[in-house]
């Protein structure tokens, strides 16, 4: 049985915030505000990898309600979510990711960010792909305000 899922994450940017991508901290002046460490890829990959095994979501798993996430690593929640995910037998067959940022460019941190989300998911990173987008100056993306996420997976069990 095959099943895709897709997940879709939005942050805004602001002052005082590590700005990750896929457990990759790149170099910027603005960082994703967010419940645990922002990391809007690694959020949209959950979300992902949970619709497509039919376990839910990440406000589901992992609620901003509750303090112990805050400030928490997506990264080990990723983790956490995967090893839920291949617990009722999952495996990944790939994952493909769309990063649209303004200023943030992912290409020259692709490698690095496939390469961090495949240890995460313990699977080669030619299974993973990541790639960027502008919002060509419109709305929240374009002017800087945001970065937003899609994940799109395919599992087999």
């Amino acid at each position: 049985m095959l099943r895709i899922g897709v997940g879709k994450d939005l942050h805004k940017l602001v002052a005082g915030r590590r700005f990750l991508l896929g457990g990759v901290e790149l170099p910027s002046d603005l960082g994703e505000l967010g419940h645990s460490d922002g990391d809007v890829l690694a959020h949209a990959v959950i979300d992902a990898l949970l619709g497509a095994s039919a376990l839910g979501d990440i406000g589901e798993l992992f609620p901003p309600s509750e303090t112990k996430w805050k400030d928490a690593d997506s990264i080990a929640l990723l983790q956490a979510a995967w090893e839920l995910v291949r617990g009722a037998g999952w495996q990944l067959v790939n994952l493909d990711c769309v990063v649209s940022a303004e200023r943030q460019k992912v290409l020259p941190w692709r490698e690095q960010i496939r390469e961090s989300l495949a240890k995460a998911l313990g699977v080669s990173a030619e299974l993973v792909f990541v790639k960027g987008k502008t919002g060509e100056g419109l709305g929240p993306i374009g002017e800087g305000l945001a970065v937003e996420a899609l994940a799109v997976c395919l599992l087999e069990r």
